[in-house]
């Protein structure tokens, strides 16, 4: 009698699987480059009042360079308020912003957990000081709001992670991209802000591997660029023509002040693109 207990194996020989890494060895070599300006910036889909149940929602594509139509920054905001805080709650003249980031376990190459890290938790105080300078808080006193930001995707290239095992620019590009969806979901609960804010990322970066000249790119992306020295993400405000929330990072030269400002100026230009964009969306969404 034969024992249902046990999984026997197949009856004649197989060969254990190999499982590859997805990538041509013969093109693995091939490192992309930018075909776009150093001026220009991805296309970027844009949509309010995606989640009826909420007070506001948005949710936001970039397009991956060099593949039209395929996308591959996806994020999904949610805004939930404003709403009274209970009475043992102190008294608070303005309203109580609280920002929540968070990556889908399946967003990047590392499967991420169900806690936040350090890194999101860094994103979402970025996130809420954007938005802080943007918001009128006085208009609901004793009030909060929740505006909670989904990463669905991660905006990285797989074999840059590979290589160079961190997310440190990605960071900046989901940055951006957290202020400009929640920029969106803010108008469409009715919140009043003083005016549209939207992120824009500019980035120092170094074309040839030995001595090759760094210029100045907005909207960066790791697998196009040998090296990245440096990269700032700004939330700006055009028409007060104010900066909410600046964000540095990587190595700059000391002794030239200059390219600090070139650098801030191209990140500035990087978030008016982006806020045409969520100009358009939010005319459409009222129209």
């Amino acid at each position: 009698m034969a024992d249902r207990r046990r999984i026997n194996g197949p009856a004649g020989a197989t060969i254990p699987p190999i499982f590859d890494d997805g990538v041509d060895k013969k093109t693995a070599s091939q490192k992309p480059t930018r075909s776009r300006p150093a001026n220009a910036v991805r296309h970027t889909f844009l949509k309010t009042g995606v989640t009826p149940s909420a007070s506001g929602s948005a949710y936001l594509e970039v397009e991956v360079p060099g593949k039209p139509g395929v996308s591959g920054l996806k994020l999904s905001c949610t805004v939930h308020g404003p709403r009274s805080l209970p009475r043992s709650s102190p008294f608070a003249p303005h309203i109580i912003l609280t920002t929540h980031v968070k990556f889908a376990p399946f967003a990047t190459k590392q499967r991420r957990g169900y806690l936040r890290d350090p890194t999101e938790r860094d994103l979402g105080s970025h996130l809420e000081t954007a938005l802080r300078g943007a918001i009128i808080a006085d208009r609901w006193p004793k009030s909060g709001v929740d505006i909670i930001v989904s990463i669905i995707e991660g905006d990285q290239d797989r074999e840059t992670s590979k290589e160079q095992g961190d997310e440190s620019w990605d960071m900046m590009n989901a940055l951006s991209g957290c202020i400009t969806v929640a920029s969106a979901a803010l108008a469409d609960a009715g919140i009043d802000c003083v005016d549209t804010v939207a992120g824009g990322v500019a980035a120092l970066v170094r074309e040839e591997a030995n001595n090759g000249v760094a210029k100045i790119v907005i909207d960066p992306v790791p697998s196009e660029h040998v090296k990245i020295e440096a990269a700032c993400c700004v939330a700006y405000l055009p028409t007060r023509d104010e900066i909410t929330n600046l964000w540095f990072k990587g190595d700059m030269p000391d002794d030239n002040m200059n390219t600090y400002m070139e650098l801030v100026q191209q990140g500035i230009q990087a978030s008016k693109f982006a806020n045409r964009v969520l100009v358009q969306s939010i005319s459409e969404t009222v129209g």
